[in-house]
């Protein structure tokens, strides 16, 4: 299925290198925005900041310019996550538009989206989601309908990524720990892995991309911060709880202060490593 609509896709991001694959199985690369939603009935924007998430939809180059003079696009799908402010911006715009709107924030990471096996989080209207859904399955491996509210996916999404940047700091935390306290950090990790400390951070971020020290999981440091940042937005707009979360919130700002913003995610580990004085052994090529 995803070879078939890769023919029928209209394509285009700033970094040409991205779209390369694509126009080596028949996909149309275009030259902006506003050339996809002239060809598409079905748009798809992923973003990494909210700021150029406004600039696709309502900048000179953004889809509505597409839309408004060729009266193509029908439906538009974010798949970024963005905040549930900045998702019912938009869809306040599509809607007096006459465009419907999906809210379908992905996790999962770079080789689950390049192996076609990513999560997607949807929410909006029944309809729209039914008419989206065969596109989604064609890059996705699970899907989740969560609610017929854009936003409610975005909600869902944040927490999810919370959890997993709380279980990236607390493993780093507890490696760095052991290791310090003079134990072989593969051993350490055999134990967490097998044992109730178990997460996705020492299942697969830290032996893939920490001990070997390349630190090459391609989720840039700044990225994360910012939906570490929606989080304690979404919190404070809530009134919940922000006790442990804030913690990791913190040592991200940290990251940041020691001029990582431009690293990749899994460099978390530097600042616990900088507070304990120690750096964790490389244990594997």
């Amino acid at each position: 299925m995803a070879e078939f609509f890769s023919r029928l896709l209209a394509v285009f991001d700033i970094n040409p290198e991205a779209t390369k694959g694509l126009a080596e199985k028949q996909a149309r690369v275009l030259g902006s925005p506003a050339e996809v939603a002239a060809e598409a009935e079905v748009v798809f924007a992923c973003m990494p900041t909210i700021d150029s998430f406004h600039a696709i939809v309502s900048g000179p180059d953004g889809v509505l310019q597409g839309a408004t003079q060729n009266n193509r696009m029908k439906t538009f799908v974010n798949l970024g996550t963005m905040g549930t402010e900045a998702v019912g911006q938009i869809e306040a715009i599509m809607n007096a538009k006459g465009i419907g709107m999906l809210d379908s924030p992905i996790t999962g990471g770079v080789q689950r989206a390049w192996d076609g096996d990513i999560t997607v989080v949807s929410s909006g209207p029944g309809e729209v989601f039914d008419q989206v859904e065969p596109f989604l399955q064609s890059f996705a491996r699970d899907i989740h309908y969560v609610g017929d509210q854009i936003g409610q996916a975005q909600l869902v999404k944040i927490c999810n990524n919370i959890m997993s940047f709380t279980n990236m700091v607390i493993a780093s935390e507890a490696m760095v720990m052991a290791a310090k306290g003079g134990v072989d950090p593969e051993k350490a990790l055999g134990v967490f892995n097998s044992g109730s400390g178990q997460n996705s951070a020492t299942l697969t971020k830290i032996p893939n991309f920490i001990l070997n020290r390349k630190f090459n999981m391609e989720a840039p440091m700044h990225i994360i911060e910012k939906d570490a940042m929606l989080w304690r937005m979404e919190s404070e707009r809530l009134e919940t709880p922000q006790n442990v979360a804030s913690a990791t919130y913190q040592t991200m700002r940290q990251a940041l202060a020691m001029g990582l913003g431009g690293g990749d995610y899994s460099e978390i580990i530097r600042v616990v490593e900088r507070a304990a004085d120690f750096e964790l052994p490389k244990t594997r090529d």
